[in-house]
C-alpha cells in the first residue's frame, strides 16, 4: 500500500518537549475556560449546587490516585501508545489492542465534538461583531484546515501555540477568581464549609450529585494524554510523571477556586436561582461566568473572555488532533493497523496519523452539515458524553494493567503498584457509572417522555447506541487482536527501550 506522506522513520522527534511543553497540551485538551463556561454552571443548577467547587476538588483527588499508578508505569514503559502500551504489557496484547481501539474512539469523538462547539461559538460571535453569518460548519472547517497544518509540523512547535493561548485562558480565570477572593466574595461572602464538606457534595437535598459528578469527570478528559508525549519527550522517565502530577493539579485548582469563585461571586444562599436568572434559564449558561468577571473585575475582562473560549476550543481541537494521531501511529508500528501509520514526516510527527486524523474529522464535519444536524445539540452533545465513557472505561483497565504489572516485576512501591490504583478504580467506576446512568441528560438522548434530570438509563435508540459503543469497540478490538492482526514480534523492549506493546 502507498504511503500517505513522505516520511524519514518509524521514530518519533526526539529531545521536544519538557514539562511545561507536555503540560500545555494537556491543560489545553481540558479547556478550563470551557469547562468553567459550560459545564460548571449547569452542574451547579442540576448537580449539588453550592458543593460544585468540592465535587471537582474531589474527582480531581480520585484522579491522582489514578495518576499514581500511571506515572509508576510511565517509567518503564515510554510509548506514544500510553494506554495502548500499558494495559498491553500489564494484561497482554489483546486487551491492550481493545483498549487501543477504544482509546482512539474518545480521542476523535472528542474533537468532534469540539469541532461541533467551536463552529456554533464562532458563528454566533461573528455574526454578533462581524455582521458575517457563515455555517457554524463552516467554521469548523476552517479550524480542522489549522489544526491540521499545525499538527504536521514538530510538536514543539504546537506546544508554544498552545501555550500562548493556555497561558492567556489560566490568567483571565486566576484574575476572576482573585478578585472575588480579594473582594471578600459577593453577597453572602465566601464560605469554603458550605462548598467543600463532604456532607453537601453528596446531599440529594435540592439536587443531583451523581450529575455534578459526571459533569466534574467529563471536565478532566484530556488529562492522561501527558504519556502520549513520552517519546519526544527529554528524559521522559522523569518528565513524565512531573508532567503527569503537575497537569492534574493545575486543572484540579483551577475548576475547584474558580467555581468556588463563581459561587460565591454570584452568592451561595441561593446560587442556582442566582445562576438562572444571569443566564436566562441556562440558555447561556457562560453569562454566570462573564457576570461574576464584570462585577470583579470589570466589563473588559468578560469581553477578552468571550473571545478567549474560542481559542480554548481549538486549543482543545489541536490536543485532540495530535493524540488521535500518535495513537494511529502506535497502533500502526504495532501491527494492529496498516504499517504505513507508523511512518513519520521530515518534521518528526505521525505524519500519516495526521492525515488520517484530519480525513475522519473532515469527512465528519461535512456530513453532519449536508445533514443540516445541530451543531450542539448532535456533534456536540452525542460526541462529548461518548468520548467520557470511553475514556474512562480504558483508565479503569489501566488501573488493573498497573497492578498486574507490578505484581510481576515488583518494581513499584505499595502505594503506587497496588494501594492507589485499586483505589482509583473505585473512583473511576463509580464516576462511569454516574456517567452512563446520566447518559441522556450529556448526550441530550432521553426518551421523549422522561425527565433526564429526574430519570435515569431511559435512553432513545441512538442514546444507547452511543453509550454502548465504546464496549462493542473494545469486543471488535479483542477480535482484532486473537485474529492475528497484532504483530506479536513488537512485543518488546528494543534496543532504544521503547515499549511497543
Amino acid at each position: 500500500m502507498s504511503e500517505l506522506s513522505s516520511n524519514t522513520s518509524n521514530k518519533l522527534g526526539k529531545n521536544r518537549l519538557g514539562v511545561l511543553g507536555i503540560v500545555f497540551f494537556v491543560v489545553a485538551a481540558a479547556a478550563p475556560l470551557v469547562g468553567m463556561t459550560g459545564a460548571v454552571p449547569v452542574a451547579i443548577v442540576l448537580g449539588n449546587g453550592v458543593a460544585v467547587p468540592g465535587t471537582y476538588l474531589l474527582v480531581g483527588i480520585t484522579l491522582l490516585l489514578f495518576s499514581v499508578g500511571y506515572a509508576a508505569m510511565s517509567a518503564h514503559v515510554t510509548n506514544t501508545g500510553a494506554f495502548f502500551a500499558y494495559v498491553g504489557r500489564g494484561m497482554g496484547i489483546v486487551p491492550g489492542v481493545g483498549s487501543a481501539f477504544v482509546s482512539l474512539v474518545a480521542y476523535i469523538t472528542v474533537q468532534l465534538a469540539i469541532y461541533g462547539f467551536f463552529g456554533l461559538v464562532v458563528a454566533g460571535q461573528a455574526a454578533e461583531s462581524l455582521g458575517i453569518t457563515w455555517s457554524p460548519y463552516a467554521w469548523a472547517l476552517i479550524a480542522w484546515a489549522i489544526s491540521f497544518a499545525l499538527s504536521w509540523f514538530s510538536v514543539d512547535v504546537g506546544a508554544k501555540f498552545l501555550g500562548v493561548l493556555m497561558i492567556l485562558e489560566v490568567s483571565a480565570l486566576a484574575l476572576t477568581a482573585l478578585a472575588v477572593f480579594f473582594k471578600g466574595g459577593g453577597p453572602n461572602g465566601l464560605h469554603l464549609g458550605e462548598s467543600f464538606s463532604l456532607g453537601n457534595i453528596f446531599s440529594t437535598k435540592g439536587g443531583a450529585p451523581g450529575i455534578a459528578i459526571a459533569f466534574a469527570f467529563a471536565s478532566f478528559i484530556g488529562f492522561e494524554a501527558t504519556a502520549i508525549y513520552g517519546e519526544e519527550a527529554r528524559d521522559p522517565k522523569r518528565t513524565v510523571p512531573r508532567a503527569t502530577y503537575l497537569a492534574i493539579g493545575v486543572i484540579t485548582v483551577l475548576f475547584a477556586l474558580v467555581s468556588f469563585a463563581m459561587v460565591s461571586g454570584l452568592g451561595s444562599n441561593d446560587v442556582v436561582g442566582n445562576i438562572l436568572k444571569s443566564t436566562n434559564g441556562l440558555e447561556n449558561p457562560a453569562a454566570a461566568l462573564f457576570t461574576v468577571a464584570t462585577t470583579a473585575v470589570g466589563s473588559w475582562l468578560a469581553t477578552i473572555m468571550k473571545w478567549l473560549v474560542l481559542s480554548s476550543l481549538f486549543a482543545g481541537i489541536l490536543a485532540f488532533q495530535n493524540s488521535a494521531a500518535r495513537y494511529f501511529f502506535a497502533m500502526g508500528r504495532a501491527g494492529v493497523l496498516p504499517k504505513m501509520l507508523s511512518k513519520t514526516n521530515v518534521h518528526g510527527s505521525p505524519g500519516n496519523g495526521s492525515i488520517v486524523t484530519a480525513a475522519v474529522a473532515g469527512v465528519t464535519i461535512v456530513w453532519f452539515w449536508l445533514k443540516g444536524l445541530d451543531p450542539y445539540k448532535t456533534m456536540f452533545s452525542w460526541f462529548s458524553a461518548m468520548s467520557v465513557v470511553a475514556i474512562m472505561f480504558v483508565e479503569v483497565l489501566v488501573c488493573i494493567a498497573v497492578v498486574l504489572y507490578f505484581r510481576r516485576n515488583k518494581a513499584a512501591t505499595l502505594w503506587s503498584g497496588l494501594i492507589a490504583p485499586i483505589a482509583a478504580v473505585f473512583g473511576l467506576v463509580y464516576g462511569e457509572y454516574l456517567l452512563m446512568s446520566r447518559f441522556g441528560l450529556l448526550a441530550g438522548t432521553s426518551q421523549t417522555d422522561v425527565d433526564p434530570t429526574q430519570v435515569t438509563w431511559h435512553l432513545n435508540s441512538t442514546g444507547w447506541v452511543l453509550v454502548l459503543l465504546p464496549f462493542v469497540v473494545f469486543i471488535i478490538g479483542l477480535v482484532v487482536a486473537m485474529a492475528g492482526r497484532a504483530n506479536h514480534s513488537d512485543a518488546a523492549v528494543s534496543d532504544t527501550d521503547e515499549v511497543f506493546l
